[in-house]
């Protein structure tokens, strides 16, 4: 792999750049924290070859808006329910205007 691959997956939202410990300093949270939103299966981090956890910016986002719920006195077990509802919500939204768009373009259904 050459150093422009490595820098492209920099830009990969799924790329896992991001050890436990960065994690947390960047979410203002602690490592118990991203533990107890594993064990809840709300972000499930890659492992390294070392066997640790690893996270990609993608689950940051998820692990952010776990923290902000929480913060708000939210217990950790209901704020990642809610955040799995909320991602299944946007994705059927997504598909229902993916229907409508293709039944607008054929409305005789063909």
């Amino acid at each position: 792999m050459t150093a422009d691959d490595s820098y492209r997956r920099l830009d990969d939202d799924d790329y896992p750049a991001y050890t436990m410990g960065r994690a947390a300093e960047m979410l203002g949270t602690t490592q118990g924290f991203l533990r107890a939103i594993g064990d809840a299966r709300l972000v499930t981090p890659l492992r390294s070859a070392g066997g640790h956890r690893r996270y990609s910016r993608y689950q940051l986002r998820i692990a952010a808006r776990a923290r902000e719920l929480v913060d708000q006195g939210t217990p950790i077990e209901a704020a990642c329910r809610i955040i799995i509802l909320e991602d299944q919500l946007e994705e059927a939204q997504r598909i229902n205007a993916q229907y409508r768009r293709t039944a607008t373009r054929h409305p005789d259904g063909t």
